[in-house]
């Protein structure tokens, strides 16, 4: 029995794709610069089938690409030229809220939204929160340790993983969803499998903490002559009640403006923007407003408290991803540095996309309290010569070539920028250990 008829019998004819059609939305990467052939595409629906699935792979002899809701952005979950891809989308397991604990288990399958709306309706709520909220599913986030608006206050993925199940590459399960907040024994297992972008095992299911929901928000853009003001605001602002700091600039304003037919936030244009959100029991709305009134640099500001009022002023900011993609096929760059240089690095980056690209269009945008800026170069080609350039830079500021959506294929030559050769031999060595015959996602965070 060949593989395929193989993966057929374990599933069923339906979850095992081979047709070219069906297979083209697995095969390609959200930005569409990341694209590949697909032997197959798998979809178990449950951890007994994807253990199926990862042995009767090891056994022929077939690399395996795990895939969650596709929206990565640096080639990690397609495949690169004849693997399985194996999707975890139909692994939509929900449990119950355990308000005691404040966790609950999810599937990998599990969008960020339906997750987020399930917390909600027990009284609780999920600490991260990312503009692919509708399509980024569970355990994609793991896998890349996602970031995203909130993690000024709760953290990455990291930080909300209490426990994870998940299959090796010959089908045998570890892991544990009983949540434990204390366990010290040994090597944390299930903190190794956040972030490892699919190289080292398939989570299948993971034990979450939740955070206190908060009834009241509000929000405010404001606009700024430059970044240095931005991240000075942040020092004045930074309260138990901060919830979202977002930069944003003219060039991208302008994008997302002419994307979605909006007018600005203010009579007159500024050259950077600061979105900014305060969340809590209470109304926080004199309190965000007494922080910003306090800040001498603010040349604008727009303030919103209802609902339909806060939705329009993030749309400045999470309309970018939206009208950026929309211009074209662009090189994104996520990149973090520490906050206090920020400014500096602004600066930095733009000159080095100007000299690599000199007819390209930067836009930036970015999590500027965690200096998390993503790059994103339009109407340029030479994606090798633009991504050298910024990883450069940020390796010279002392900082990472990926602050939330991991390595994959796209950074995996560039690692050395940031990773010591003792540190990189580990890497290795891990990967060796959980996956001696190289099957889970070949050429991902370790190069080939």
């Amino acid at each position: 029995m060949d593989l395929v008829a193989r993966l057929r019998a374990e599933l069923g004819t339906g979850h095992v794709l081979t047709d070219p059609d069906l297979r083209a939305g697995y095969e390609t990467d959200w930005t569409g610069r990341f694209t590949g052939r697909a032997l197959a595409v798998a979809r178990p629906g449950d951890r007994d089938e994807v253990a199926a699935v990862l042995r009767a792979c090891a056994e022929a002899g077939v690399a395996v690409v795990p895939q969650g809701g596709n929206t990565g952005l640096v080639g990690g979950g397609v495949p690169r030229g004849g693997e399985v891809v194996l999707s975890t989308t139909r692994l939509t397991g929900l449990g119950e809220v355990d308000r005691v604990s404040g966790q609950v288990t999810a599937g990998a399958g599990v969008p960020l939204a339906r997750l987020g709306a399930h917390a909600r309706a027990a009284g609780l709520d999920f600490g991260v929160d990312i503009a692919a909220r509708d399509s980024a599913t569970v355990g994609g986030m793991v896998a890349t340790n996602a970031g995203g608006l909130r993690v000024v206050r709760w953290g990455p993925m990291r930080d909300q993983v209490v426990g994870a199940e998940a299959v090796l590459a010959d089908g045998r399960v570890v892991g544990s969803l009983v949540g434990l907040e204390k366990d010290s024994t040994g090597y944390d297992l299930t903190g190794a499998l956040v972030g490892s972008e699919g190289t080292l095992a398939v989570v299948t299911a993971v034990r979450l903490r939740l955070v206190p929901a908060v009834a009241h928000r509000a929000t405010a853009v404001l606009g700024l002559a430059s970044t240095a003001d931005a991240v000075a605001a942040i020092g004045v602002l930074r309260g138990p009640l901060l919830s979202a700091v977002e930069v944003f600039y003219d060039d991208g304003v302008r994008l997302v403006r002419a994307h979605r037919g909006l007018t600005g936030p203010f009579r007159a244009d500024c050259p950077v923007y600061l979105l900014v959100e305060f969340a809590g029991d209470h109304d926080p709305t004199e309190d965000l407003a007494a922080a910003v009134s306090g800040l001498p640099a603010v040349v604008d500001t727009a303030l919103a408290t209802d609902e339909a009022g806060r939705r329009g002023l993030w749309a400045y900011r999470e309309g970018h991803t939206e009208a950026i993609s929309a211009h074209g096929v662009p090189v994104k760059l996520d990149v973090a540095v520490s906050p206090a240089r920020a400014a500096e690095f602004e600066t930095a980056v733009r000159a080095a996309v100007s000299a690599a690209a000199p007819s390209a269009r930067l836009v930036l945008f970015g999590h500027l309290a965690e200096g998390n800026f993503h790059v994103n170069v339009l109407d340029e080609a030479d994606g090798h010569a633009v991504s050298d350039a910024v990883l450069t830079t940020v390796a010279r500021f002392g900082g990472s070539i990926s602050a939330e959506h991991g390595v994959g294929v796209a950074k995996a030559p560039w690692l050395h920028l940031t990773r010591t050769p003792a540190e990189r031999d580990l890497y290795a060595a891990i990967k060796a250990a959980w996956d001696p015959a190289g099957v889970l996602n070949p050429g991902v965070l370790i190069p080939r």
